[in-house]
Formats: structure tokens, sequence, C-alpha cells
């Protein structure tokens, strides 16, 4: 009951393609990637100021 195997990816793939179509995935990819770099820029500049405010 752990790990994902790959009849469950091929499963999960087929079902994404069903429910969004071929057209559309590159998009949610796409809008994906965005947030995952914004959370990650976020974070970054978060983590600096805590750091600039703790030495003054």
């Amino acid at each position: 009951m752990g790990a994902i195997g790959p009849t469950q990816v091929i499963l999960i793939v087929l079902v994404v393609l069903l429910l969004f179509g071929g057209r559309k995935i590159p998009e949610l990819m796409r809008g994906l990637g965005r947030g995952m770099k914004e959370f990650k820029d976020a974070s970054q500049d978060d983590g600096k100021g805590q750091d600039e405010d703790s030495k003054g």
C-alpha cells in the first residue's frame, strides 16, 4: 500500500486526459509551474527578511 506503481501512473494520466483534454494540459502545467516558481520566490524572500530582522 506504499508506492505508486506504473499501472497507477498510467491510469492517472488517462483520467487527466479524459477530464481536461490534450490541448488544455500544457496550459495547466504552465500555470502550475508559474505557481510553484512564485511560491519558491516568496518563501526565499520571507527567509531573507527574517534573517535581516534578527540581525538588527
